[in-house]
């Protein structure tokens, strides 16, 4: 570590462009800078803790539920245990990370500071479709039971023409276009404004998981749950790999990491109890749920939830009630992913790697209010002609490369950096990273080759930018230049 006041290094020697590391001194001394101005702390670990789970609960239960019982049967459950393991390996290394180097940057900025700066390109690229994609994904669903809302308080809906994407019946998904502009506005007045709205988003959706429980408990018959898994063990995993998608969000506390006012101590925590609230409820839903309906009705249904609460009551109403808490919650992960996303492109930004457009910060509202634009623009369009399957599949990929390089820099910063202080240490190093990453492998392989074809595509466009842009403009490799072009004129 550094003393005091001490310079950190301006990068790690030797440093050829593509392996050259951002020391974490950097990373941290540069933390909250922006181009013309600095972000707010201003986050309580409450508050990072609904932000991970304003990210991470919604969609994934109450529209993807409907899409993954088909496949894995009564056993949905067991399905989103072991996507929820995975995600546990995960976060214990991204909560022992998060407690070293809190900045913005989250697993982008992790893999600068112990892989180099192309693998911290491609994983920041990989961000973007985890983050940005998905909140097209997300407000997809929106719409779906914004439409159930409406059927059941006035009696009309929105035409598919203009509620479904290109391919699925429709011209444009106006709901999902709308919504992300509206969560555009509520970003824009600042981060402690945005976390206080959040806060009360998630609240509503908690509020709203825990009464369909209690009401779909009664609902219950045993002969749902048998057989466990008609379809086989592998259409678990298959379930598995598609679930995934609904534990992407957990992270987001720890892109908050320059607005928090003390992120060593409460990033990890906000990161652990986030995801243990977010599984504890899935799990619990799906008993529910499969309890409640038998697993073959789920096909083909928008809005499985408030159907099993009509079904049960034989009431409209408590339908109505739960199509008015999805809504809530499903804008709240919009909401919570469209922050995560503009705070990844901030750091991104800060090392060069694009735009300076996206580190611009406002100095009234401490925000960076061009990045919040352009992003939110882009969503909303994507949102409005992209169906919601492939967007969930390509996410679901993109985020599980994330992961596991996380779990790899936390084994490569333990034995490069083993003297860091560390306000949070990975349980049985080096089993629970490895098993991380394994897990990480195994559901990324699960998925659809056509998946796989997309993220390569993905991944080339990637490549192609970094190298004619980043990789020329990069803060630290202008700043080794720099430093060479002075030794050089001495």
């Amino acid at each position: 570590m550094l003393d005091h006041g001490q310079a950190p290094p301006l990068t790690s020697r030797p440093a050829h462009p593509l392996l050259r590391r951002k020391p974490v001194e950097r990373l941290v001394d540069e933390a909250g800078q922006g181009e013309g101005g600095a972000l707010k702390r201003s986050l309580t670990m409450w508050q990072l803790t609904m932000i991970s789970i304003g990210a991470t609960l919604g969609t994934g239960i109450f529209v993807v539920l409907g899409e993954a019982t088909p496949i894995a049967g009564p056993a949905v459950w067991i399905a989103f245990i072991v996507a929820g393991l995975t995600a546990l390996f995960s976060a214990l290394s991204y909560a022992e990370l998060a407690g070293s180097i809190p900045v913005s940057g989250s697993s982008y900025s992790y893999a600068y500071a112990t892989m180099g700066e192309l693998v911290a390109w491609i994983c920041g690229w990989c961000l973007v479709l985890e983050y940005g994609v998905s909140v097209a994904a997300v407000a997809v669903g929106w719409g779906q039971y914004l439409n159930e809302l409406l059927d059941g308080t006035i009696g009309i809906t929105i035409p598919e023409t203009f509620s479904a994407p290109l391919g699925e019946g429709g011209y444009i998904n106006m709901p999902a276009l709308v919504v992300v502009l509206l969560c555009m506005v509520f970003l824009l007045r600042g981060a402690k404004e945005s976390a206080r709205i959040n806060s009360i988003m998630v609240g509503v959706k908690i509020v709203t998981l825990v009464l369909f429980c209690v009401i779909g408990f009664m609902g219950i018959k045993a002969g749902n749950y048998t057989p466990l898994a008609p379809l086989g063990v592998t259409a678990i995993s298959t379930a598995a790999s598609m679930l995934f998608f609904s534990y992407i969000g957990f992270d987001a506390a720890s892109t908050a990491g320059e607005e928090a006012k003390n992120p060593k101590r409460d990033l990890p925590r906000a990161i652990m109890l986030s995801l243990l609230i977010v599984t504890a409820l899935y799990c619990l839903v799906a008993l529910v749920a499969v309890g409640a309906m038998p697993w073959q009705d789920f096909e083909g249904t928008e809005a499985a939830l408030a159907q099993i609460m009509e079904n049960v009551t034989g009431h409209a109403f408590w339908s109505i009630v739960l199509a008015a808490g999805a809504v809530v919650a499903i804008a709240s992960v919009v909401f919570a992913v469209l922050y995560g996303q503009t705070r990844i492109l901030f750091a991104m930004s800060r090392d060069g790697l694009v735009p300076k457009a996206f580190a611009k910060v406002d100095e009234k509202t401490g925000t960076p209010r061009i990045n919040t634009i352009i992003v939110c623009v882009f969503c909303a369009v994507l949102a409005a002609f992209i169906p919601l399957g492939e967007l969930a599949n390509a996410t679901s990929i993109g985020t599980l490369f994330a992961f596991a390089l996380v779990n790899a820099a936390v084994v490569i910063l333990r034995y490069t950096r083993p003297d860091m202080n560390r306000t949070f240490k990975v349980f049985l190093f080096p089993v629970t990273p490895i098993l991380g990453f394994g897990f990480c492998a195994y559901l990324m392989w699960e998925l659809p080759w056509i998946t796989w074809a997309y993220f390569g595509g993905w991944m080339v466009a990637g490549l192609v930018i970094y190298f004619f842009y980043g990789m020329r403009r990069s803060s630290l490799g202008l700043s080794a230049l720099a430093v060479a072009e002075e030794l050089t004129d001495k």
